[in-house]
C-alpha cells in the first residue's frame, strides 16, 4: 500500500492492488455461479409442467409471468394454457304422447280404449302405448251409456239399428230403425260402437246417441279392422248406471 497526494486541498486517496488470494477468491464465485447456472439449466426438463421461474444463484426463485408476444427462451418451459371447454347440449328427452293414464285392466288382446264422458273422447293403447284417440258422442241424459268395463264382441260391416230389440216400439217418440256402418258390439243389451256421421258435430262436444258409443265413418272403419274381439273398453264419467258385466 501507498500513500499519495492528490490534487483535492485537504484530502488524500487510498489505493491498492488486489493481492493474489482475492483474486483467487473472485475466480472461485464466478466458477461456481458457471455450474449453479448450468445445473438451472439441466433442472428444467424436469420441471416443465411447472410455472416458468428465474433462478439466480444466492436469490430465491422468483416468478416470471408469461407476457404475449415476447418469444420463449430456448429450453425454458413454457406456462401450460388452458382452454374453457364448451357446455354441453342438454339431454334430449321424448316427449310422452299427452292424453289420459292407461286404465289398469286386463286384456288377452295387447289393446285397451277408454272413452271418458268428460273429454267426449276415446283413446285406444295397445301393448301400453298411446296409439289414437277419436271424439265421440255417448248416450244422451235420457239413454246414458253406463259406466263400467266392456268386452268387444261380434262385428257388423253394416246393419239396422232397431229400437224395439230393447222394448221401445220403432213407431214411437223414443222409437228408431237406424241404418249402421262399422258396427262392434260391445254389450249384449245392443251398446255399439260404431259409425254415426249424422252426430259429427255432436262428437267431442256433446251426447245425443241412444247409448252407443258414436264414431265418425272414418273412426268406425279403423275399429272395425283393427281392433280385435275380447278387447276392454272402459267407458266413464257418465250420469248413468254401473255397467253389468255380461248384460
Amino acid at each position: 500500500m501507498r500513500f499519495s497526494n492528490s490534487n483535492c486541498k485537504g484530502l488524500s486517496v487510498f489505493t491498492s492492488k488486489p493481492s493474489r488470494r482475492a483474486r483467487r477468491g473472485t475466480t472461485r464465485r464466478v466458477v461456481a455461479t458457471i455450474i449453479g447456472a448450468a445445473a438451472v439449466t439441466l433442472m428444467l426438463p424436469m420441471t416443465a409442467g411447472a410455472a416458468p421461474v428465474t433462478v439466480i444463484p444466492g436469490l430465491p426463485p422468483v416468478e416470471v409471468p408469461e407476457i404475449p408476444g415476447v418469444p420463449q427462451i430456448p429450453g425454458a418451459p413454457t406456462t401450460p394454457k388452458t382452454t374453457t371447454p364448451a357446455p354441453e347440449p342438454p339431454p334430449t328427452t321424448t316427449e310422452t304422447p299427452k292424453g289420459p293414464a292407461i286404465p289398469n285392466v286386463k286384456t288377452s288382446t295387447g289393446w285397451i280404449a277408454m272413452a271418458d264422458d268428460a273429454t267426449h273422447q276415446i283413446t285406444w293403447w295397445h301393448n301400453g302405448n298411446q296409439v289414437k284417440t277419436m271424439p265421440i258422442s255417448m248416450g244422451s241424459d235420457k239413454h246414458p251409456t253406463p259406466n263400467g268395463v266392456y268386452y268387444t264382441k261380434e262385428k257388423y260391416r253394416d246393419m239396422y239399428m232397431d229400437s224395439s230389440t230393447y222394448g221401445v216400439p220403432v213407431d214411437s217418440a223414443e222409437g228408431y230403425r237406424t241404418y249402421v256402418e262399422y258396427a262392434t258390439r260391445m254389450s249384449w243389451d245392443g251398446i255399439f260402437i260404431h259409425a254415426a256421421p249424422w252426430s259429427v258435430e255432436q262428437q267431442g262436444r256433446s251426447n245425443v246417441s241412444h247409448g252407443c258409443i258414436n264414431i265418425s265413418t272414418e273412426n268406425g272403419k279403423w275399429v272395425f279392422n283393427t281392433i280385435p274381439r275380447d278387447t276392454p273398453i272402459v267407458v266413464r264419467g257418465t250420469i248413468g248406471p254401473d255397467y253389468i258385466p255380461g248384460s
